[in-house]
């Protein structure tokens, strides 16, 4: 390891790390378990300004001053690394954990704002996510999420141009399946398996946030994507926070759209196909 990012780690910890081992879960970033001479253990990201350490930092002190959303401390940022706090973990998301997160998530969904978005957009493999202050969530996710995304897989040579106008007639349909909720909803943002830490049966902790004021649907559509939650999580959640008629027959394939366009900018693939099937799905 580099002399630099050693003494980083020391000033930030007040001890020398003796011991790197790499963690799964990095898409964009190298992630590294550190242990310290001290006996203590952190984790380090290491990146530049696309993989946006300082933003994922920021987000991470939001969440921890202002919810009770379990998440790592930030021990130190800057643009090329992150260091923060180790969480022990001992398997995957078990039905008990599941329960868990449902209720965790719920208490974050209940905080709101004025709008939808957030302070600052995030960063996640030089893919801007821009988060502009906006009073319809229709309009945030048509513009913001979609239209963004859809342009930067455009621009990235990944997603061919044959899909814009079929992604433009959906665009100017989305008021056929989205509706406008009470009020925003405080999202985590990035709810995949690999940033759900489990200990004991429960959540230790949430990591890698992605958050703003959104919609709480698709915090939930993007948890049945790659499998995070299941039965036991939709269940407990449902019974805090009734989750609406027509959301799993319908809205949640158009909220996974978006990061179907996100997968599809960052790897190309087989989230191409998707992205095609779904587009066929709503008949455009």
């Amino acid at each position: 390891m580099r002399q630099d990012i050693r003494e980083t780690i020391q000033m930030a910890t007040g001890a020398p790390p003796v011991e790197f081992q790499a963690l799964q879960g990095g898409c964009v970033s190298d992630v590294m378990r550190v242990d310290l001479a001290d006996g203590e253990r952190v984790v380090i990201k290491l990146g530049d300004e696309s993989t946006g350490l300082m933003q994922e930092a920021h987000r991470l002190r939001y969440l921890a001053e202002y919810t009770n959303l379990p998440v790592p401390d930030v021990l130190h940022a800057d643009a090329s690394v992150l260091i923060i706090s180790f969480i022990p973990t001992d398997g995957g998301i078990t039905a008990q954990a599941q329960t868990h997160a449902a209720e965790l998530l719920a208490d974050l969904h209940n905080i709101s704002a004025d709008a939808y978005g957030f302070d600052q957009g995030s960063l996640s493999g030089g893919l801007l996510k821009p988060a502009p202050w906006t009073e319809s969530w229709v309009e945030f996710f048509r513009e913001h999420r979609l239209r963004h995304t859809m342009q930067a897989a455009v621009d990235s040579g990944k997603l061919a141009r044959e899909f814009v106008p079929r992604l433009e007639r959906l665009m100017d349909r989305l008021d056929q399946w989205l509706f406008e909720p009470e009020q925003p909803a405080l999202i985590h943002g990035d709810m995949w398996t690999g940033n759900v830490l489990c200990n004991n049966g429960k959540v230790a902790a949430f990591v890698d946030p992605s958050c703003y004021f959104a919609h709480d649907e698709q915090e939930l559509a993007y948890s049945t994507l790659f499998g995070t939650f299941g039965k036991p999580f939709f269940v407990r959640y449902h019974e805090i926070r009734p989750i609406q008629p027509g959301f799993f027959d319908e809205r949640v394939h158009l909220y996974n759209l978006y990061h179907l366009l996100i997968h599809v900018r960052l790897f190309g693939g087989s989230y191409i196909q998707a992205t095609s099937d779904t587009l066929d799905h709503y008949g455009c």
